[in-house]
């Protein structure tokens, strides 16, 4: 049965169609230009957008399992649809505070996505990533002008995960059994801080970077200037400082599912090194 990834041309959407590809699965494709996706020419592309309802009957028609990318304001009309359409099993990108989410945070959406998926009684799986190692992309503008970054809470230790383990999860849970009613814990292999991140960034470049550890009130203001509403920076802001005094643990559950460490932050910035010059 052919597998529909929605998000397709987006940040795991992408990455996963490759990795269904390369197992040789059926794949379709939905995405809201066909044209510009450049996808590879064995997969089926459907036209069409989850934040679009009335799009996805076509896309969803002979589709056994779906991969459903986070849009909590659409779930509801997504759920009756797949169900409408025969569709056994969904496996939906979520996150690591879906279960008891914070005010404000991104986990009341995937905690929504959740309870709808859960209670249309779909063979279900979830995958909770953490934070991405691409969430450091935020650091190229000041990267590339001045070789500085400027952040609070330069010692919180997180466990950042590079985008590529969440797709090969993905194809793995997709493509095998055993995983129904699983909510598996993603995240990177270490444990890392910011000023160790950038660090690592340092050294794909062969060129200092300076890391100048800001205040809580001087980062508040850096993000209200960049427009980033107050809730959600206090949010981000009680997080680092939460994981400076109590540093992230890996999961291990990339290695223990695709049979491989996740890749490192170092790997990843010597491979996106590029980005930062």
């Amino acid at each position: 049965m052919t597998i529909l990834v929605t998000g397709a041309t987006g940040s795991v959407g992408r990455l996963l169609v490759d990795e269904l590809v390369k197992a040789g699965a059926p794949v379709r494709a939905l995405t809201v230009s066909p044209k510009k996706a450049a996808l590879p020419p064995q997969v089926e592309v459907a036209k069409g957008y989850l934040g679009k309802p009335e799009t996805l009957p076509e896309a969803l028609k002979g589709i056994d399992t779906v991969y459903l990318a986070p849009l909590a304001e659409t779930v509801d009309d997504f759920v009756k649809l797949a169900k409408e359409a025969g569709v056994r099993r969904v496996v939906v990108l979520s996150g690591n505070e879906a279960e008891d989410p914070p005010e404000n945070s991104s986990g009341v959406a995937y905690a929504i996505i959740e309870k709808a998926v859960r209670e249309a009684d779909f063979d279900w799986t979830f995958l909770r990533p953490g934070a991405f190692m691409n969430n450091t992309l935020g650091w190229v503008e000041s990267i590339k002008a001045e070789r500085v970054v400027r952040e609070a809470y330069a010692e919180a230790r997180m466990t950042p995960i590079d985008l590529g383990d969440i797709a090969a999860v993905a194809a793995h849970v997709i493509l095998t059994e055993g995983h129904v009613g699983k909510k598996y814990l993603l995240s990177g292999p270490e444990a890392i801080s910011k000023r160790e991140q950038v660090a690592a960034i340092s050294a794909a470049l062969g060129e200092e970077v300076v890391l100048q550890e800001l205040t809580r009130d001087e980062a508040t203001k850096q993000w209200a200037d960049a427009g980033l509403p107050a809730e959600i920076g206090e949010w981000l802001l009680d997080g680092f400082a939460y994981f400076t005094e109590n540093p992230d643990t890996p999961t291990g559950v990339v290695q223990e599912l695709t049979g491989r460490p996740g890749v490192s932050y170092r790997e990843w910035a010597e491979a996106n090194a590029a980005a930062f010059r």
